[in-house]
């Protein structure tokens, strides 16, 4: 179906936050706008990633909301249990009527690529359609998500919101950063996730992947702290905020799990799956790393290396506590259980 006919849809009385109200989710076919839609459907983010129902029959079960997703392309096999509405945020005109008598919106849809101009159109202009629409129907609650990236390259150490001014230094990250205005502006709750791990991954284990080739050592001694966040836990985090009996206060919050992850760990534990090669029994200084990543072409960059082998952790605990979301495991735990995902892909970019 298209965005015509929406309009006008009103709340059912009584209806509200975590009792079957309607969330509107962006971005609901990708990387981690599916895993938010599906911890919706499994009845919004309760546990800490555990069964709980997979909610995708259709029924009416209390505490799972029903789920409007926009989406350029309506999936080929679309749930039962989601009103599936073709749009585009870099279309504001396709927006309309969109979130009229939703609960929460869920503002997911981004651009990851090198290109500012579809920056701007989706990140920036898009944000901002996404809010005004938002605020037109009048929706009690607003998230949006944003990336840790936008600090630059660092290196950050325990850091907390904006402890240190932002620095974005991609296409991605400046647009992202840009758009964050008008999410705070509407009073939405921003979220800046590091590195999200999981089934859907076709960046993280890839790009590592080539790191460990092209500097097969220990990275000047495997200590770095990283934030990173299954991307199960993450939707489950960003279902909780969406349906929770208590809304969290709007503002800026990193989204990764509360315990950074040292490389080495990383490292360690990808090559006991089997989807990185072992590490060599040796311990090359930063500089040494960096010398071998020139000498040895790739589509990896010292930025992009610099983002893994240097600290970038950032204070996570308080969205975790406020939306009283358990973070699970951790993402080292995660990694078994996204085995058959990554081994399907390979970790190819897509």
């Amino acid at each position: 179906m298209n965005g015509e006919g929406i309009a006008g849809r009103g709340a059912t009385s009584g209806e509200g936050p975590g009792s079957g109200g309607t969330v509107v989710i962006t971005g609901a076919t990708g990387f981690i706008g599916g895993a938010v839609l599906g911890a919706l459907l499994r009845g919004g983010g309760t546990g800490d990633g555990g069964a709980d129902g997979d909610g995708d029959d259709g029924s009416d079960r209390s505490g799972v909301p029903r789920v409007r997703a926009l989406a350029r392309r309506i999936p080929a096999e679309p749930r039962d249990a989601v009103e599936w509405v073709r749009g585009d945020v870099s279309d504001p005109a396709s927006l309309r009527g969109l979130c009229e008598g939703a609960t929460a919106v869920l503002h997911l849809a981004s651009y990851v690529g090198s290109d500012e101009a579809l920056g701007e159109a989706v990140n920036v202009a898009g944000t901002r359609a996404v809010m005004a629409e938002a605020a037109r129907a009048g929706v009690p609650r607003v998230v949006h998500l944003s990336t840790a990236a936008v600090y630059g390259t660092g290196p950050h150490r325990g850091i907390t919101v904006d402890e240190v001014p932002p620095e974005p230094v991609s296409a991605a990250s400046r647009t992202r950063l840009a758009g964050e205005r008008y999410a705070r502006e509407a009073g939405a709750v921003v979220l800046r996730p590091g590195i999200v791990t999981g089934p859907g991954d076709r960046w993280v284990v890839t790009g590592l992947r080539e790191l460990v080739e092209r500097v097969p050592a220990t990275w000047d001694g495997g200590g770095a702290l990283l934030s990173v966040v299954d991307v199960g836990d993450l939707g489950r985090l960003v279902a909780r905020l969406a349906t929770g009996p208590r809304p969290v206060p709007s503002g800026v919050y990193h989204a990764s799990h509360p315990e950074p992850v040292r490389i080495a760990d990383l490292l360690g534990e990808l090559a006991a799956l089997g989807l990185l090669p072992p590490v060599r029994d040796e311990d090359w200084p930063y500089a040494a790393c960096l010398e071998a990543l020139r000498s040895t072409p790739g589509r990896a960059s010292e930025r992009q290396f610099a983002l893994v082998a240097r600290d970038h952790w950032y204070r996570s605990e308080e969205i975790w506590r406020l939306a009283d979301c358990p973070p699970g495991p951790g993402p080292l735990a995660r990694l078994a259980e996204a085995l058959g995902w990554y081994r399907r892909s390979s970790g190819a970019v897509g």
